[in-house]
């Protein structure tokens, strides 16, 4: 730990401001995808651009029955969602032979998918929210934004968390109302159901995460959406909110060693030494891309995510 705060820390702090997210060089194919339980083994759709659309595959001989309802699935978000769109596209089709779009922004905040918010923001017109529930028609929109708290989104107005903290947490109550009622419109009101991610924990401002945490279910629970506890899989046990780099190993990582990194110790690192918010394992670059190596946080994460779209389909 004590080489984590100090240079890990530091460094975060750098790769914070730039927003980026770690990527593959140009010839680096993606990494296997871990199959879903009880599904046969596929692999991650290839790198896309800032939108991208998962097609259906025909399903193998030892696939389940698919679920009655086939849905559609729009998945936004920051960075953590940068990294984790392609895991948890394959999960969504294996699981739910979804029809799935991801669509993230590395930096972004909830004000950036808003529409009226003009050059001020990180998400050009075509991907905002409204504007692709209205070409998409989507079942459920999955939104994981870690809560942009350090002035980098233009749209947040230099509103950051240090320096005016009721504003701060005024602002993301505001724009959590105002994004799900531009979403609700642009469906003409017969959905999509919301599925707000919750974050893991944040070793810097650990308060600031359970705050925003606690806005997320407000909204969900005042409009009938959904929460998924992604960031719970992220942190002890027995300590939602306290940040950990290491976990102890859980049943799946022990039985493929790929997501057990320290298998002598029984535990499996979820970040890289210099960088304690994302949980891609690959080195962080300037262009932001989806994770391009197998990472134990990722896999996680967005297997919470698939469980709680499963049980809501």
């Amino acid at each position: 730990m004590g080489r984590m705060w100090v240079g890990g820390v530091l460094a975060g702090l750098l790769l914070l401001a730039a927003c980026g997210d770690p990527s593959s060089g140009p010839e680096t194919a993606p990494p296997e995808r871990p199959a879903a339980p009880g599904t046969a083994a596929a692999k991650a759709p290839g790198p896309s651009p800032s939108s991208t659309t998962q097609k259906q595959r025909p399903p193998a001989s030892a696939a389940p029955e698919a679920p009655a309802k086939r849905p559609t699935v729009l998945y936004l978000g920051d960075s953590l969602a940068m990294e984790n769109q392609k895991v948890l596209g394959g999960f969504l089709h294996d699981e739910l032979k979804a029809r799935y779009t991801s669509a993230p922004y590395s930096g972004t905040t909830l004000c950036d998918y808003l529409e009226g918010t003009g050059e001020d923001s990180l998400v050009p017109a075509k991907d905002k929210a409204a504007a692709l529930v209205r070409s998409l028609r989507p079942d459920f929109v999955v939104l994981q934004f870690w809560g942009n708290a350090w002035g980098y989104t233009p749209c947040m107005n230099g509103i950051t968390h240090d320096k005016a903290r009721d504003k701060y947490f005024a602002r993301y109550t505001s724009d959590a109302r105002k994004l799900t009622e531009q979403i609700a419109n642009a469906s003409g009101g017969k959905g999509p159901k919301l599925v707000w991610v919750l974050q893991g924990p944040d070793p810097i401002t650990p308060d600031r995460v359970r705050r925003v945490n606690a806005i997320y279910e407000q909204q969900a629970d005042a409009s009938g959406g959904l929460v998924a506890d992604a960031g719970k899989e992220v942190g002890p046990a027995d300590a939602r909110y306290t940040w950990a780099q290491h976990l102890p190993c859980t049943a799946y990582e022990r039985d493929h060693p790929a997501y057990c990194t320290q298998p002598d110790s029984n535990r499996t690192a979820l970040h890289r030494d210099d960088d304690y918010l994302h949980f891609c394992l690959a080195p962080t670059t300037e262009k932001s891309r989806p994770c391009p190596v197998r990472s134990p946080g990722i896999l996680r994460m967005t297997r919470a995510i698939t469980k709680t779209l499963t049980a809501a389909n």
